[in-house]
């Protein structure tokens, strides 16, 4: 029983070295899944509540005078990625300690003139006397900062995959490029209402609700850029 339990007990100490040391070796990914409430709410039915036979405006999916917007699933709306981030932060810390410690072992008196008593008492004293001091002093001082500007800015065809019963749209597109053996792969997903949309069926991503965008390239470039896994895996364990 204790074999077995130590065998476990090895093997689970095993299993949580090699997860911890292989925590940082994946690349980051997306889950371009959608939203939990994009999945629960249902989709809107299309309902044909009256007809007008004769009209001039028409009826149907595609009416005369209609704007040529998204407005069905598969249709095709155009999205403006224009992201930028910038950030700048600055931290500075300073501590300081100091103590003083005395100890003092005390002194015996005698309240008598016993001669004999004062001779040991005087002996006694010579060892009780004993001082002890002790001085500390700590300090630390540190002091950071980090500054980011980023921006990217393209265009990317996205399809309505879902309508919701409240109207918005569901919208997911991605495009691939590939040249020179160099490929380009942008990514994108979210909720959009639809009149966000402007008359040249275009929208701007900076109006996506939880908006997922993926921007990444793959080839021998890439590949030449990253570090090696056996490189990963001794940065990832090596404790300085």
């Amino acid at each position: 029983m204790k074999k077995t339990t130590l065998t476990a007990s090895v093997l689970l100490l095993g299993a949580t070295l090699f997860n911890g040391c292989t925590a940082n070796l994946t690349d980051p990914e997306i889950n371009f899944e959608p939203p939990t409430y994009v999945e629960q709410m249902p989709a809107k039915e299309d309902k044909q509540d009256f007809t007008s036979t004769g009209s001039i405006f028409g009826q149907g999916k595609n009416p005369l005078f209609a704007d040529h917007k998204a407005m069905h699933v598969s249709d095709i709306v155009t999205v403006v990625i224009s992201e930028a981030a910038k950030s700048s932060n600055t931290g500075s810390k300073q501590l300081s300690e100091a103590g003083t410690s005395t100890l003092g072992g005390g002194l015996f008196s005698s309240t008598g003139v016993n001669s004999a008593v004062n001779s040991k008492l005087t002996d006694v004293n010579g060892f009780s006397n004993i001082g002890f001091n002790s001085t500390s002093n700590n300090a630390y001082k540190g002091s950071g900062s980090a500054t980011k500007n980023a921006s990217f800015t393209t265009t990317i065809s996205a399809r309505i995959v879902k309508i919701l019963k409240n109207g918005n749209y569901y919208i997911s597109g991605k495009r691939e490029i590939l040249i020179d053996d160099q490929k380009q792969i942008v990514q994108l997903s979210g909720v959009i209402r639809p009149y966000d949309i402007d008359q040249y069926n275009k929208i701007n991503s900076s109006k996506i609700s939880d908006a997922k965008i993926l921007y990444k390239t793959e080839g021998e470039v890439d590949r030449a850029t990253k570090q090696g896994w056996g490189t990963k895996i001794i940065q990832s364990i090596w404790p300085f």
